[in-house]
This record gives structure tokens, sequence and C-alpha cells, in this order.
């Protein structure tokens, strides 16, 4: 009843968002608070108890009430992903001024799918070179206006806790905006509901550690400064950073 009761509240705020889409009054604005709303909703139900640590790493895009705040620092936003709850989780913690980089079929699911893709989420299919691109650009787009990213570099949530391989495409992006990227470990949404769940547990405690911004421009600097050998072998390096990150809080 749990899991049912959490997707009736992404229902509840997917078909306003539809309805205004349609009718193209929908903003940034409404999307930020309804993203919030939901979160909030979905954590008060799985009666979720997070605790945060290295708020003070969000320092320069840090809103009045602890979140991510728009028109300071704009981040490209990446975690490890072990639950369709860390989702909210992170819109509870960092706010609703963030979409995410979400693979294909997601928006191929009915009302939910057409939701996300009006609210500004970006999807991504690895399969078709010319929506890849396109994708890119309206990544771009977001950064570009204030608006920060999240995705999950190991492209899917890990069914044993440890962390996949990460997929190399948001440090493309990272390095092409030359926008910084913000870590972060979530350790206790597999025990909420684990990859290929579908049965919620209540009363799960959730840890959340923001870990400092890793800037991206000097790994640009040591590629185009001959210190390393390509760009590949920057965003490699990048990659390394992250995840070495990511690991050190799960």
């Amino acid at each position: 009843m749990l899991s049912l009761r959490n997707a009736y509240e992404a229902l509840a705020v997917s078909v306003p968002t539809i309805v205004d889409g349609v009718r193209g009054r929908l903003s940034a604005r409404e999307s930020d608070a309804r993203l919030e709303r939901f979160a909030a909703n979905v954590m008060r139900n799985a009666e979720i108890a997070v605790s945060v640590r290295g708020r003070e790493n969000l320092a320069g895009g840090q809103s009045s009430r602890g979140g991510l705040d728009a028109g300071t620092r704009t981040y490209v936003v990446m975690s490890n992903h072990q639950s369709h709850y860390d989702v909210p989780v992170l819109y509870y913690v960092l706010g609703g001024r963030l979409r995410m980089v979400a693979k294909k079929e997601l928006f191929d699911v009915p009302v939910f799918g057409r939701a996300i893709r009006d609210a500004g989420m970006i999807e991504v299919d690895r399969g078709n070179r010319e929506r890849a691109i396109a994708s890119l650009a309206a990544a771009k787009a977001q950064l570009a206006s204030g608006t920060h990213l999240w995705l999950a570099p190991e492209g899917t949530r890990s069914e044993t806790g440890e962390l996949l391989p990460f997929k190399e495409g948001g440090f493309v992006l990272a390095l092409d905006m030359e926008a910084p990227i913000l870590p972060i470990t979530i350790k206790g949404t597999r025990d909420v509901l684990p990859s290929r769940g579908m049965f919620s547990r209540k009363g799960v405690e959730v840890h959340v550690t923001i870990h400092p911004p890793i800037e991206t421009s000097p790994f640009l600097a040591g590629a185009r400064a001959g210190t390393t050998t390509d760009i590949k072998a920057a965003r490699d390096a990048l990659m390394n950073e992250v995840r070495l990150a990511i690991a050190s809080a799960l």
C-alpha cells in the first residue's frame, strides 16, 4: 500500500503539470514547487528519517532554507543510485530547482513520462545519436538558465549497493560547460525499496552526504597544458575523483 500511495503522489503532481503544459501556463517556479511538494509527501508517507552531512559544501549555491539556490553557482549533481526513493530524497534535501537527466524508458511511462518531460527533465537515449546530441543541448540550456542537473553516473540502480561502473556522458557535459560537479552519497534507500523491489518499508533512516564540489576547469587546464594526454584522459581522471568521493561515504 505504501508503494501505491507514493505512486499516487507522483500522479497527483503529474496530471496538473501536463494540463498546465498543454495550456502553455507551466512555469519553472511551479514545477519546482510541485517537485518539493511531491518529495515532502513521499518522505512523510514513508516516515523516512533523513540526516544530512556537508551542507556547508553548498556555499555559494545554498538557499535560505538549506537547499540549492538558483541564480548563484550551478552544479551538475552526481550521486549513487540504489532505489527509486533516491529521487524524492534528493528533492527533499536539495529543493525543487533541480532537474533529472534520466534514461528514455522513464519518459515512456504513461502520464508520468509526459509530466517529467513538460517539467524540464532531460531524456537520454544512448542508442540514438541525434537524440543524444539534442539531450546534451537541452542539458546545457538548463545549466545556463541557473537550474541544477542531477544524474546518476552508474546509469541504473545498483542491486547490491556497491557502485557500478560509471557512464561518461555526465562528465562530458560537465567538462564542456566547465560546470562544477557536486558529488552526493545516499545510504539507506535500498532498505526502503531495493532495485526491482515492489514493497516499500516505513521508518528507515537515510543518510545523505554532500561532498565538496569538484571543479572541472583544472582537469581541462591539464589537458590543454599537455599534462594529461587528451580530453579523454581528463574525463577519466574527473570520473575517478567523483567516484572516490561518492564511495568514501558508502
